[in-house]
């Protein structure tokens, strides 16, 4: 079983990274066949600024690392040191109906919120079908949010198949993780950088304990007895706590007496303890550097061999020449 999945650069990494995508990376990674990539190509569509994208590039690497992705299980890479990705998103291009991607949520939502309507924003499913086709991905960690976009790159891949009469594409599927799929913010709606409701994976732990202090609470007295299944708090705080920790303080919500002060504080202490190895890992981490560039060279060799294989099947089925060995030494950054 083939795994892959991508996450965009386009800021620090926040607990709803974590819950809905990067733990799944975690767990799946237990084979050889596990394929991460930063989609810093993606990130294009809302980043203009070429040294804050290679920094969210470098903190998304020194995150992913730090929270226990392991090269030596896992093949991690940027997303633009494979060429052979854009190759295959022309090629998939040129068959993509535009009424599929017209039908695509992720673009009409973003228009909504008034992001202009370039090509690239619009053809994102197109280069994200290629992400996963190109490795031959049989499942596909995603959030609840991404999940149609796995139904748009298997309908791309039958149609490819079916035109050109070969079985080019492996049909992906998509794995999520329903009970984390959506994490509240701080305001009670859907942890995400375009709301600014975000807590950063890797706060300090003052940062951390001011933003959990200002999560949106409703106005039950102290005295009063208060239900944890529909305070924010506590569910966040299920993400962190054993079942044994999740009983006490649920406990402690029904029999009044307790104000969302000590809630939010058990929080703070729940989700510090939890971060902090990976904080550490990540503190020596980030002074080496070139560590972390070398595993992701190391990952993009690996990933370009087998997209060179699966991109040789398109080109064959199109009609146009295989590519030879293209791959070549490390450049100069």
């Amino acid at each position: 079983m083939r795994v892959l999945s991508g996450i965009q650069p386009t800021g620090r990494f926040h607990w709803g990274n974590y819950f809905g995508a990067i733990r799944q990376y975690i767990a799946l990674q237990d084979n050889d066949q596990a394929f991460y990539f930063i989609a810093d190509l993606h990130a294009l569509t809302t980043i203009r600024d070429a040294s804050a994208l290679r920094g969210f590039t470098q903190d998304a690497a020194l995150d992913l690392l730090a929270l226990g992705l392991d090269p030596a299980k896992a093949t991690l890479f940027r997303q633009s040191d494979v060429p052979e990705v854009t190759e295959l998103m022309w090629l998939l291009t040129t068959l993509t109906p535009m009424s599929l991607l017209e039908k695509c949520h992720a673009y009409k939502d973003k228009l909504a919120k008034g992001r202009p309507a370039d090509a690239g924003l619009f053809s994102y499913p197109v280069l994200m079908a290629a992400d996963i086709l190109l490795y031959d991905s049989d499942v596909v960690p995603v959030g609840v949010d991404q999940v149609q976009h796995i139904e748009v790159t298997r309908d791309i891949a039958v149609k490819f198949n079916l035109t050109f009469q070969r079985e080019v594409f492996v049909l992906p599927e998509a794995r999520v993780m329903t009970e984390t799929a959506k994490v509240v913010g701080t305001d009670g709606e859907k942890m995400s950088k375009s709301y600014g409701n975000t807590i950063e994976l890797f706060e300090d732990a003052k940062k951390l304990r001011k933003k959990i202090m200002s999560i949106k609470t409703d106005s039950t007295p102290v005295e009063a007895p208060k239900n944890p299944e529909s305070c924010p708090v506590f569910t966040l705080y299920k993400l962190f706590a054993s079942e044994a920790q999740q009983a006490s303080l649920a406990e402690r919500y029904r029999a009044g007496g307790m104000g969302y002060g000590e809630a939010k504080q058990a929080l703070f202490e729940a989700a510090d303890a939890f971060i902090g190895p990976a904080r550490e890992r990540r503190e020596k981490l980030a002074s080496a550097a070139s560590y972390v560039e070398d595993v992701l060279h190391a990952g993009a060799q690996r990933a370009r061999v087998k997209g060179q294989e699966v991109l040789n099947r398109a080109r064959e089925a199109c009609g146009l020449n295989k590519r030879g060995d293209g791959i070549t030494g490390r450049q100069d950054r």
